[in-house]
């Protein structure tokens, strides 16, 4: 066993980075200003992004969208069930109604074609999630949303370095379309805690510029400058959801970084595939569609909890035991209190989605890890799995 624990994640910051926060907070600008506008064009060249828009978590840009594409009470916005609870909130607290289509038992993501069933005269937008960095099946989505006159909300969360057929996830094609990535310890690429909205719509973009910031009218961030203007105007009513310089530094080293990053999940991946591939009771994720690139953000086997004769509860307790850190993504949103109780769903509404909720694991998986570290992972797993 382990003589030290090892997490499922850890960031990994380079002395760069460090540098450049010491220097922001030496300067004494150290909110918003030249650094997040440095991050914001770099990130935008990267993804092939019109226009990029940091805020201080992917929650933020999701609510950030909506309401900029003017999501509201009466509205109904079309998701999944296998998601973090965050993309449902934010469609609730712009006062729309959040309706769930299932998953596809394989590749975890939307099924297009129970969106399509979904639809009703009171849909006004989709919100697909790119699970665990898969890429949705966008050819299909964006259709969709064309043909039935809908707002496309990428949740891009785990999806940074991701690409359907060629195209990297973030570079939106529609008027009324986004896409949302975070910033948070475990992602990808780390700010400490952010997020970014890419699209293509100015309109939206200049609205999501001015909500992130209390509604301020564009350029008040910069009013306490030598050459800045005291002066602004309140727009309409917004939102304290703007990204630090000192955050910014931190996210501008790590995209340089991003496909080293990257590069290193897909070996880890590829470690735990040769060595864990025929284990029994232990379902591997696929590997992405001819064509199309995987971010790797988690790696999440299904456990055949009948089989092995114990929980995935139990799997995630005896791997502590060992000293090693795993994680949950995601217990299907449905069965939470709060949406059971407001929206009468409950356990069988979303069979795909409860299977693989009861059953998924994520095993660690990040960039600093070493050879060592993933060999501790592997023989853990086929020492709790029984070989």
């Amino acid at each position: 066993m382990r003589e030290t624990f090892l997490p499922f994640a850890r960031p990994d910051i380079s002395e760069d980075a460090i540098a450049d926060v010491v220097d922001s907070l030496r300067s004494g600008w150290i909110t918003t200003g030249p650094k997040t506008q440095k991050f914001e064009k770099s990130f935008g060249e990267y993804v092939g992004s019109p226009y990029s828009l940091a805020v201080n978590s992917a929650t933020a840009g999701l609510h950030l969208s909506l309401l900029a594409f003017g999501v509201g009470p009466g509205d109904e916005v079309v998701t999944t069930p296998m998601t973090f609870a965050a993309t449902l909130n934010t469609v609730v607290l712009t006062g729309a109604t959040p309706v769930l289509a299932d998953i596809d038992p394989v590749t975890l993501n939307i099924r297009p074609d129970l969106i399509e069933r979904a639809i009703t005269p009171r849909t006004k937008a989709v919100i697909p999630v790119h699970f665990a960095g898969r890429p949705c099946d966008m050819q299909a989505l964006e259709e969709i949303v064309q043909r039935n006159d809908l707002v496309l909300v990428e949740d891009a969360a785990h999806a940074l370095g991701a690409s359907r057929r060629g195209r990297l996830i973030g570079s939106p094609v529609g008027e009324r379309h986004a896409a949302v990535f975070s910033f948070h310890p475990t992602k990808n690429i780390t700010c400490g805690e952010g997020g970014m909205v890419c699209t293509g719509c100015e309109e939206a973009a200049e609205k999501i510029s001015v909500l992130r910031q209390h509604g301020m009218s564009k350029g008040a961030w910069n009013r306490y400058a030598a050459t800045g203007n005291p002066h602004y105007d309140i727009l309409f009513p917004g939102l304290k959801y703007n990204m630090l310089d000192i955050q910014a530094a931190i996210g501008s080293d790590q995209l340089t970084r991003l496909e080293s990053f990257n590069a290193r999940r897909r070996e880890i991946v590829d470690i735990y595939r040769k060595e864990l591939g025929e284990l029994k009771g232990l379902r591997l994720p696929p590997e992405p569609n001819e064509g199309d690139v995987h971010s790797w953000h988690i790696f999440t086997p299904l456990l055949d909890i009948d089989l092995l004769g114990f929980s995935r509860d139990d799997f995630m307790a005896r791997m502590r035991e060992m000293n090693i850190g795993t994680a949950l993504h995601y217990q299907a949103v449905h069965l939470f209190s709060y949406f059971g109780e407001n929206y009468r769903w409950k356990r069988g509404d979303f069979p795909g989605a409860e299977h693989v909720s009861d059953r998924i694991v994520s095993l660690p998986l990040f960039p600093a890890m070493t050879d060592g570290d993933v060999t501790d992972v592997v023989e853990a797993v086929r020492r709790i799995c029984g070989r």
